[in-house]
């Protein structure tokens, strides 16, 4: 049996890191710092805190995650998934409620870990995941417009729709500056990889165009202009938390749990693919449930597997989470010795950058090729997608997984009901050995309570022009309690006008619920056969000597 929680480091450290593999690492982990400092401060920036809160984020979670992960190349940190939530938690309840909600949400994951529903949360519908997805990009997107066109506007409404009215309402004040910089910050992000690959293109912007901008003395803000100095140290604390008022915070502390371990699964998934391993889940939430509990008590905020950093840290050699604390260390360093000039960081090229991950999260491939699938997945989709755009993406989550749950039932059951196979002489397949007025009805899928009344239903239609009725059953894999209810009131409807019940090919699971709930002796062990052709040959019996 495999245990709970068992580090990947501990599993590789017993059996042993070579040097090669060791420098690789190491390597591979400088590397993946420098991808992860420009993101950490843009997430930060965009998510309604200040930058140091990213950083700190990046080092402690990242630390954490690698230290105590299931995946062995898993990079922890902020992500753009969060910024959503986290603005809004802010927003509504300041940085306290945003510090007490997302160590709430280590809680949960841990109780997820610990509960073993690691493989559960990757079982989310791909449409429920693009949409939300989708979603957040689009908002991202939304919430750069101001700096990234230098509107000088104090305060942005929170609802999407009001955000663009202002926008278009302050357009001709945009300063040509700020959007040159976004549009050059863009440019370099996207295609400074056709000239090296061993640098990331925003860390080329932010150092390129801050000492342009310094240099040339342009009119634009920056990070100082917004926030003032940037520290590099820690602080420790912890919120002040009224015990009696905690269950507000349920609800945010959900969505980070939730989105935080889906996405972490995810990106443990696709990096297993790129190395050929095999992450442990539950593990790695315990891991990221510690990391979120741990790092808002020095002053961070939600983090989780990152799969654009998890990525370049594979390409780059990590095999190991030797990797990932590195990388951690990286942005220490770069934090005590750095901070003060990142101060000197153009928002409108922060604001680029943001543009670019809102692009790269977009899916918008994934969401066309969805619009041209099955109706259910396209509600599931849009559903989630206008949800997250125009109302909440706690709502959106709650919203899809409850939807998803009603449009997967209703087409198991959709699939299960089938068209009987003989009804009173009416052959839909080559039974004409069958005496009259015995009919054939299959169950296929499972009997459930999405299902059971549509069963009984049909079942009762087709029984009551029937003597007999037949039904096969090889391919119901469970019956659950309100179906055998509906079961129990068909029979006895049935029995009172004097209609005879045959089951064939009932598997030991069902039986045995059968059996539980009395549904057997009310049929007559002798009329539940094991095959169908025993069922055949006692319906022909029963019609031969009537009872």
């Amino acid at each position: 049996m495999n245990k709970i929680f068992e580090p990947k480091l501990l599993t590789l450290l017993k059996s042993g890191i070579n040097k090669e593999q060791l420098i690789s690492d190491i390597f591979a982990g400088i590397v993946v710092g420098i991808v992860a400092l420009p993101l950490a401060i843009a997430f930060a920036v965009a998510s309604g805190v200040s930058p140091e809160k990213g950083l700190i984020t990046a080092v402690v979670a990242g630390f954490i995650i690698s230290f105590l992960g299931g995946s062995r190349v898993q990079i922890g940190g902020p992500t753009g998934a969060f910024i959503v939530i986290i603005y809004a938690i802010v927003q509504e309840y300041g940085i306290d409620g945003l510090i007490i909600s997302t160590m709430m949400a280590g809680v949960i994951l841990i109780l997820f870990g610990l509960l073993r529903l690691g493989d559960l949360l990757k079982y989310f519908p791909h449409p429920l995941i693009v949409g939300f997805t989708s979603g957040i990009a689009v908002v991202i997107f939304s919430t750069q417009i101001k700096d990234a066109f230098g509107l000088p506007i104090e305060k942005l409404p929170s609802e999407f729709y009001e955000k663009w009215v202002v926008y278009f309402s302050n357009l001709g004040e945009a300063n040509v500056y700020a959007v040159a910089i976004t549009v050059v910050t863009i440019l370099i992000t996207i295609y400074s990889k056709k000239i090296t690959t061993k640098v990331p293109g925003s860390f080329i912007a932010i150092v390129f165009i801050t000492l342009v901008v310094q240099v040339a003395n342009i009119p634009v803000s920056t990070i100082e202009s917004f926030f003032g100095e940037i520290p590099n140290t820690f602080t420790f604390s912890l919120p002040n938390i009224e015990m009696e008022n905690l269950y507000i915070y349920i609800a945010p502390a959900l969505t980070i749990a939730l989105l935080g371990g889906v996405e972490s699964l995810l990106s443990a998934v696709v990096a297993d693919g790129m190395i050929s391993g095999n992450h442990r889940s539950n593990t790695e939430l315990i891991a990221q449930g510690i990391a979120n509990i741990v790092t808002p008590i020095f002053g961070g905020i939600a983090a989780t597997g990152a799969i654009a950093r998890t990525a370049t840290n594979v390409k780059n050699g990590g095999r190991t989470p030797i990797a990932g604390i590195v990388h951690a260390l990286t942005l220490l360093l770069i934090m005590f010795f750095f901070a003060s000039y990142a101060k000197l960081i153009p928002m409108a090229c922060l604001a680029g950058i943001l543009i670019v991950v809102a692009y790269n999260m977009s899916e918008w491939r994934s969401f066309i090729s969805i619009l041209k699938g099955s109706p259910f997945d396209i509600i599931v989709l849009l559903s989630t997608f206008l949800l997250t755009v125009f109302v909440d993406l706690t709502v959106a989550i709650e919203i899809g997984i409850v939807l998803s749950s009603l449009l997967f039932m209703k087409r198991m059951a959709d699939i299960g009901i089938k068209t009987p196979c003989h009804v009173d002489g009416d052959l839909l397949e080559d039974y004409s050995d069958l005496p009259e007025g015995v009919s054939i009805y299959e169950i296929s899928g499972p009997l459930f309570f999405a299902s059971a009344k549509q069963y009984s239903g049909v079942i009762k239609e087709i029984g009551l022009k029937s003597k007999i009725l037949i039904i096969r059953m090889r391919h119901v894999p469970f019956v659950d309690s309100t179906a055998i209810h509906n079961f129990a009131e068909m029979i006895k409807t049935l029995q009172k006008s004097d209609v005879r019940l045959l089951l064939s090919g009932v598997n030991s699971d069902v039986l045995k619920d059968l059996k539980r709930h009395e549904i057997t002796s009310l049929i007559g062990d002798e009329n539940i056969l094991d095959s169908f052709d025993k069922a055949v040959k006692r319906a022909k019996g029963i019609t031969v000597t009537p009872l």
